[in-house]
């Protein structure tokens, strides 16, 4: 066995062994969807860091990185400055305390703003955890030779199995190893590749000299298509606000969100950098060519020393592993307590519940790869994924929180319009239109039809009852609100 695979199965043994030793704690929903609400601040850096850097940073990073050089710093700025207003939504987000994005939304719109959020986010997730499982599989091709696709399977059913177990409470943990792990390898890499790469004359020579400018050979408009996206997914982003509902306190939950944006900002500035000075190294390499996006394991397999390398190699595996383990895990508790505990068997018993969270982590698994094995670039995947989420999601958590004038009517029209106008375009629409816009991505049209309909509506409808808007407001003292039925809500 070589040193590479090695340290996989060594990663893969440690995290089936925190996932089953956390599977023990597992007694009822709580446990399963929001660890026991019992998560400190020290691990929630961890597991939001390990949950938003996974494939979309390491393979489509690499991919951007490619590209446009130092540029594709865009694309992570958004979540950087997206970071900045959490800070201050982090904590209502806690006192609010339910399970899921859903829960707010049913909370402060209705019922059908639920059901549309719901089918939202398996669109959005369900994508975001299938190009992991490509970038796993990439992974795995470079430490073992096996096919690509191969590779993409083992690791969906790997990811599948331990995401199964103990739900939140082993993402959590798994999280907190995974994270350290990722933290120390990057950042003894970037300085022995920069070294190697001949410093910063070496990259100079081997590079063209847009790859070190600030927008590059960027438009304004191509870098805001991957500075927007981005910025609108981490505003809404339904893995973070589970996980601010697992907090301890309010007090640990804007502790985290401190150290994640320096975490953050350091760890994605890193990975970027590594990207480009691999790029230096082997852009004519043969094996590299038309796979950009396997920049940096490969990089890990051939430009550090072996025991280095293979550290790099098993903490980019275990950063996809991660993140398909938390992207599964989520819209699996969507369809459970968003569909079938609310609207099909409001008694459900702990146990039934929990039985069918895994089977619902088993079925979107599968959907997730029916993805993976449809698209070829991790870059465009996480686009879309990203736009679904941004013009679907976003506008209405973000009016949950500083707009008291939004209403449920306008939060399920622009739920609705957003997703179909992203899912339409990157699925044929585009083709229909002229060769300008057809290269365009769908975050512009997406989200001014979102931002439309939900205003417009909005304000041709009934004001909400205070009692749907205060639980989410800085001022308010209520809290633990419970969903408002539907039929409740006069517009």
């Amino acid at each position: 066995m070589n040193l590479y695979l090695a340290v996989l199965v060594v990663i893969v043994v440690v995290l089936l062994g925190v996932s089953i030793a956390r599977s023990r704690t597992v007694k009822d929903k709580t446990d399963f969807m929001v660890a026991g609400r019992s998560l400190p601040a020290y691990v929630l850096v961890a597991t939001l860091l390990c949950s938003w850097i996974g494939s979309g940073s390491l393979f489509a990073g690499a991919e951007n990185a490619a590209q446009n050089g130092f540029a594709a710093l865009w694309q992570p700025a958004g979540g950087w400055i997206g970071l900045l207003i959490i800070y201050f939504v982090a904590p209502r987000a806690r006192k609010f305390a339910q399970f899921t994005l859903p829960d707010l939304l049913e909370t402060r719109y209705n019922a059908a703003a639920r059901v549309m959020g719901t089918i939202a986010i398996l669109f959005a997730y369900t994508a975001i955890c299938s190009y992991q499982f490509r970038g796993g599989g990439d992974v795995l091709h470079l430490a073992t030779g096996i096919d690509n696709t191969v590779g993409m399977y083992i690791v969906a059913a790997f990811v599948i199995a331990f995401t199964a177990l103990a739900g939140m409470s082993s993402v959590a943990y798994i999280d907190l190893f995974i994270g350290i792990l990722v933290t120390v390898t990057t950042l003894i890499a970037a300085p022995i590749l920069f070294v190697k790469a001949g410093g910063w004359a070496g990259l100079h020579q081997a590079l063209p000299p847009d790859r070190f400018q600030v927008m590059g050979h960027l438009s304004f408009t191509k870098a805001m298509e991957f500075f927007i996206p981005t910025f609108l997914l981490m505003l809404g982003n339904q893995s973070m606000y589970q996980k601010f509902f697992s907090a301890r306190s309010e007090k640990d939950a804007k502790i985290a969100v401190g150290g994640w944006i320096v975490g953050t900002f350091v760890l994605e500035t890193v990975i970027i950098a590594i990207a480009v000075f691999g790029n230096a190294l082997y852009s004519g390499n043969p094996e590299l060519a038309g796979k950009p996006r396997e920049t940096i394991p490969f990089v890990a397999r051939h430009a550090l020393p072996a025991l280095m390398g293979s550290l790099l190699m098993g903490a980019v595996f275990a950063k996809v592993i991660s993140t398909a383990n938390n992207y599964l895990f989520s819209p699996a508790t969507n369809l459970v307590n968003d569909v079938y505990c609310r609207f099909i068997n409001k008694d459900a018993s702990q146990k039934r519940i929990i039985v069918l969270s895994r089977v619902s982590i088993i079925f979107l698994g599968g959907f997730a790869l029916l993805q993976g094995a449809y698209w070829t670039s991790v870059l465009a995947m996480a686009l879309y994924a990203y736009t679904i989420y941004s013009a679907a999601i976003t506008p209405v958590v973000m009016s949950a929180f500083f707009w008291k004038r939004a209403t449920a009517a306008g939060a399920v029209t622009s739920i609705a319009l957003g997703t179909f106008v992203t899912i339409a375009w990157n699925y044929g629409g585009k083709n229909l239109l002229p060769a300008a816009w057809a290269e365009r991505d769908a975050i512009f049209p997406a989200m001014a039809v979102s931002l439309i309909s939900l205003v417009g509506v909005s304000l041709l409808t009934r004001a909400p009852r205070p009692q749907q808007w205060a639980p989410f407001m800085a001022n308010s003292e209520s809290t633990n609100a419970l969903p408002i039925d539907a039929a409740e809500v006069t517009e």
